[in-house]
């Protein structure tokens, strides 16, 4: 059984927010949602074609509001009452974490609610009706500066990685949920806490592709396993 003392680190990925309703973004065919990932998913295809990629995003960002966190999420916001020292990474770009009762999730590739200046970097959650149509949104502190995604896009660097890094090097237990293991960095999470002795737990629909790092791992869905694992490893009640 888990103490309020141990340090837990979990990442997790596209798997949980499919149990939600989320469309996972990358087809078995490299197609985002039959466009090509360079023309929507790198600084290069903004500065080629803004539209394209503003209207790409603003289609997710108004999912946000047509999906719920699944029990997976809300299992996570209990653990993270229970403990003194949890950081919670996710590679998702969505919101149900939050939503869920996680007080602090480090979004490492960004938020879909969030657009960020071009110009002046202000960041600020912005999901009015008028933020979410196919005009561009202007920044409002900078003049006629115009917002983009703030969505980490490939060849850009991922968030708060020097947190999470410590985190890393410190925890007495690192869980990965719901990702495959095939994007980096945070597909070398798991080999970095495995390293300086963590004990590590998956949870995925299939085995991921680094699976034989794993000290226990359970298949299936994070929403059906999470519940009662976690009740399993805190001894807590519903």
């Amino acid at each position: 059984m888990w103490t309020k003392e141990t340090k837990v680190v979990i990442l997790t990925g596209a798997g949980i927010s499919a149990e939600s309703g989320i469309r996972t973004f990358r087809a078995s065919d490299g197609l985002w949602e039959d466009h090509r990932i360079d023309d929507v998913a790198t600084p290069e295809g903004w500065e080629r074609n803004p539209q394209l990629v503003w209207e790409f995003y603003q289609e997710r960002r108004r999912q946000l509001f047509e999906v719920e966190p699944n029990p997976g999420h809300i299992a996570l916001s209990k653990l993270e009452d229970y403990l003194d020292d949890m950081l919670l990474v996710t590679q998702n770009v969505d919101n149900l974490h939050a939503r869920a009762g996680s007080k602090n999730p480090v979004h490492m590739h960004g938020e879909l609610e969030k657009l960020r200046c071009e110009e002046c970097d202000y960041v600020g959650v912005m999901m009015e009706e008028h933020d979410l149509n196919s005009a561009f949104v202007s920044c409002p502190e900078c003049t006629n500066a115009m917002m983009r995604p703030h969505i980490v896009w490939f060849h850009e660097m991922p968030m708060r990685m020097a947190e999470i890094e410590t985190a890393l090097n410190q925890c007495d237990v690192f869980i990965s949920i719901g990702t495959s293991g095939h994007v980096y960095p945070a597909a070398g999470f798991l080999a970095s806490a495995k390293q300086q002795g963590s004990y590590c737990i998956g949870i995925n629909l299939e085995s991921p592709l680094n699976f034989d790092l794993f000290d226990e791992f359970h298949q299936g869905k994070a929403g059906e396993i999470l519940p009662g694992l976690i009740q399993q490893w805190t001894r807590t009640k519903e």
